[in-house]
This record gives C-alpha cells, structure tokens and sequence, in this order.
C-alpha cells in the first residue's frame, strides 16, 4: 500500500489553506483525517459542509449514528475522534462502548437509533423491517430516517478515507471492544 503524508498547510490549495485556518481557530489544529480530505482541492470544503449541514438530529444522536457505524467499519480514527466529541456531548466510557456496539441500554430512544445505524451500516442499506418499525415506535420521523441515512454515509466516507489512507490517529485513541 503506497504511504500517505498528511498535507500541510503549504502543500494544499488556497482554499483549503483558508479552512485549515479556520479549523485551527476553532479547534486549535487541524485534525489529520481533514488534512488528508486536502489532498483534493474540494473535497474538504464539501464534507464539511455536509458533516455541518442542518439535520433533524441532536448532537448527541449525531455521535450515537457516528460511534455505531464507525464500529461496524472499524476505522480507529473516527472511533477515536467520536470517542472525545461524545464525551463533549455528555456521554461516559461505559455508554460510548455500549454506542459502538449498536445499542443504548441507558436511553430507549437512543437504543433505536444505535441499532439503526449499526444495521444499515452492516447490511449495506438493507435495513431489517424489525429494526425501522423499533425506530418509528420510539418516536423517530421519517425525516429523522433520511437524516440517519444521510448521517450513515457521511461518517462511512470518512471512515473509508481512513482505511485507505491509514493517517496517523491524532485523538486519543479508542480502547478495543
């Protein structure tokens, strides 16, 4: 497999170099799976977009969505960097392996969502009847659905981008499960 640096802030586009500056003011660096989107000259300004787009879902039912596929594709970045945002966004050690396991023993609405996402993810978008009808009876939309799916494929490019690059994870890093 051919190595792949993470670009710096001189090897990338004007544009990305502008987002690069944002994402240090915001976050204080600029994560290395953003930096790799850099290598194109639009790909990184579109994902973000897309990761940062309006949805019908809360932030910490967006980090339930991202923990459960990022498990299901084992990509230890995204397991890593999720593992921090959603103890950001209240969640402890114990809910966060749960989360990634694809079930909420905590939260019965979140337990829908976490066995929804894991399940498209695992069957591709074949999604189990059982598995829908548990999600609309716990109080999700038919819009909350299409922002799931949206969510599902978001977090699967970044975790495809990671399996392929394999750059270094810059979070700490996700115990096993």
């Amino acid at each position: 497999m051919s190595t792949f640096n993470v670009p710096t802030r001189e090897e990338v586009s004007e544009n990305n170099q502008a987002i690069f500056d944002n994402l240090k003011n915001a976050l204080g660096f600029v994560p290395n799976l953003y930096a790799t989107y850099a290598n194109s000259d639009t790909a990184l300004e579109n994902y973000l977009n897309f990761a940062n787009a309006k949805t019908s879902l809360s932030a910490k039912e967006k980090e339930v969505v991202n923990l459960a596929v990022s498990q299901v594709n084992n990509c230890i970045y995204c397991l890593s960097a999720h593992t921090a945002i959603a103890k950001m966004n209240g969640f402890n050690d114990e809910q966060i392996i749960e989360l990634r396991a694809g079930k909420a023993s905590f939260d019965p609405k979140l337990d829908a969502l976490a066995q929804l996402a894991k399940n498209i993810t695992e069957n591709r978008g074949r999604t189990d009847e059982d598995v829908l009808n548990d999600y609309f009876a716990a109080g999700y939309t038919k819009a909350n659905l299409i922002d799931t799916i949206s969510l599902v494929g978001d977090k699967t490019i970044s975790n495809y981008i990671h399996s392929t690059t394999q750059v270094p994870v810059d979070f700490p890093v996700a115990p096993s499960l």
